[in-house]
């Protein structure tokens, strides 16, 4: 069975969906201790929350979850974010600090090298295939990277996440028009807070694509999962807040479909 899930679309716009997978191989799993086989990272729903919101949108997935590789990570396991506390790629805790692998059983170097070249090579090479596939018929692409946060994780962040939080690592990854369209979106949203290049400025994804010089164009958006779904556990997707959301981000992405370079 094939690990990804790709929809092609005819925009120029793609939809990045790297931790939204809660597949793990037997193998791996067998390894993961209690607080590993929760999954309690996943980011729950996110692919069913953009589904259907605008047409001609082309999508990658992967239904491989984020403990057995990380794909929006840098696969040479620089951190995204020096000083600070995050997740590698290979995980070995999850966001709350706390160890997720049986004792003796986290990844080593052979280990990650295997998931890498199994999970992380094939992600990108799709994602990378689609970008330049819609580039090619419409001298651009616009990569949008799916994702969402419990709004309070003491040991990644303090105090609580806003709603959108939209990342462009500081305007180097997208147009500036591009940046400024979904801004003014989330900022005009009622009810719903957002930021600019907060705590999440953009994962490896956003930033390896994000080459607004050769018209490739990426962006992140980072939603607080308070925003549609019960932060705890058994992670319960709410339709009533997901459909007031929902309504703000088929706007985004029928905004950024229509974008063109000046």
């Amino acid at each position: 069975m094939s690990i990804l899930e790709i929809t092609r679309g005819e925009s120029p716009l793609v939809l990045g969906l790297p931790h939204t997978g809660t597949e793990v191989p037997d193998r791996i799993e067998d390894a993961l201790n209690e607080t590993g086989r929760a999954l309690a990272d996943t980011d729950w729903h996110i692919h069913d929350l953009y589904d259907g919101l605008a047409e001609g949108v082309s999508t990658v997935r992967t239904r491989i979850h984020r403990y057995v590789i990380d794909v929006n990570r840098d696969p040479g396991g620089a951190s995204l974010y020096p000083g600070q506390n995050t997740t590698s790629l290979c995980p070995l805790t999850d966001f709350d600090g706390r160890d997720i692998w049986r004792e003796g059983q986290a990844p080593g170097a052979g280990e990650i090298a295997r998931r890498k070249a199994a999970y992380h090579a094939p992600y990108h090479a799709a994602l990378a295939a689609e970008l330049e596939r819609v580039k090619a018929r419409h001298g651009f692409a616009i990569l949008y990277d799916c994702h969402s946060i419990r709004s309070e994780i003491p040991f990644l962040f303090e105090g609580r996440l806003p709603d959108f939080n939209i990342g462009t690592n500081s305007g180097a990854t997208c147009a500036p028009r591009i940046e400024a369209a979904v801004a003014a979106i989330c900022e005009s949203a009622e009810g719903y807070r957002s930021v600019r290049n907060g705590r999440f400025k953009g994962g490896w994804t956003t930033r390896h694509y994000g080459r607004p010089q050769d018209g490739m164009h990426a962006i992140q958006m980072e939603l607080a999962q308070s925003t549609y779904m019960q932060e705890r556990p058994p992670w319960t997707y709410l339709p009533e807040h997901a459909d007031r959301l929902r309504v703000h981000l088929k706007t985004i992405l029928e905004t950024l479909i229509r974008w063109r370079p000046a």
